[in-house]
């Protein structure tokens, strides 16, 4: 019924950048928040940031390094990260909170991941 689709991981040396996209489709009445977690393997997975009601925030391990930004008009959340670490490696998860009818309390949703290397 409704889809995250990830894109924009790879590989990257450290202090470099990478940009991931995140979008949304299906039927949707109106995306309420989006935001990217990530996960190394046998850690839980992390909140990173996330956007909606008019306000962007993020976590402590990558503020000023990363910014998160969206396109209403296409359903679609970007993750800007820069400067990044050998410790920002993990998969990288779209998440959103999705209003499929008027009244109805709204549903997460999870893209498949993304995975971002930091190595040299």
């Amino acid at each position: 019924q409704v889809q995250l689709v990830e894109s924009g991981g790879g590989l990257v040396q450290p202090g470099g950048s990478l940009r991931l996209s995140c979008a949304a489709s299906g039927s949707i009445f109106s995306i309420v928040t989006m935001a990217w977690y990530r996960q190394i393997p046998g850690k839980q997975r992390e909140w990173v940031a996330s956007i909606g009601s008019g306000r962007t925030d993020y976590a402590d391990s990558v503020k000023g390094r990363f910014t998160i930004d969206g396109d209403n008009a296409k359903n679609t959340v970007y993750l800007q990260m820069n400067s990044l670490k050998p410790e920002d490696t993990a998969v990288y998860y779209c998440n959103a909170e999705i209003l499929l009818l008027l009244g109805l309390p709204p549903s997460a949703y999870w893209g498949q991941g993304t995975q971002v290397i930091v190595s040299s």
